[in-house]
Parts: C-alpha cells; sequence; structure tokens
C-alpha cells in the first residue's frame, strides 16, 4: 500500500486569546495519529495542519480541537 499524497486545511478558530492557546492547540494535534505538522498563529486565529487522509479527516482535526475548549469557526481546504 503507498502512503497517501498529503492534505492541508486551514482553520480560522474561536476562542483562541493567548500563546498558551496555541501551544495546547498544537500538542494535541501532533499527538493525534495523521497530523504531519501543524502551524497556530494566535494573532490571527488560523490553524493551519498537514494530514495523511488514509489516516485522519478534516473532521476529526476540528472534533480534536473542540474538545479542547475551542471553536471552529470556518474551514477552508
Amino acid at each position: 500500500m503507498e502512503p497517501s499524497e498529503p492534505k492541508k486545511v486551514v482553520m480560522i478558530l474561536e476562542n483562541l486569546s493567548c500563546p498558551d492557546c496555541a501551544l495546547k492547540i498544537g500538542v494535541a494535534l501532533k499527538r493525534s495519529k495523521g497530523v504531519l505538522s501543524t502551524e497556530v498563529l494566535y494573532t490571527t486565529s488560523k490553524l493551519k495542519v498537514a494530514y495523511d487522509p488514509a489516516l485522519t479527516t478534516v473532521e476529526n482535526i476540528a472534533k480534536i480541537v473542540e474538545d479542547i475548549g475551542y471553536g471552529v469557526k470556518e474551514i477552508r481546504q
């Protein structure tokens, strides 16, 4: 089985108020299976994620963010 081509998604987040919030989201996502890289910009409330679509979905990534207390306002693929 060949590895899937990585995909990228950008999410606009809610309730992101400080660098620690951004760090918390980044750590949670990096521990998630299928997430290849993350960039969380608290100043613009943007989350950029590269992921393996064979191992995770955009919905799963959004659920992880929501489960730790942050909202997902918009998803751009």
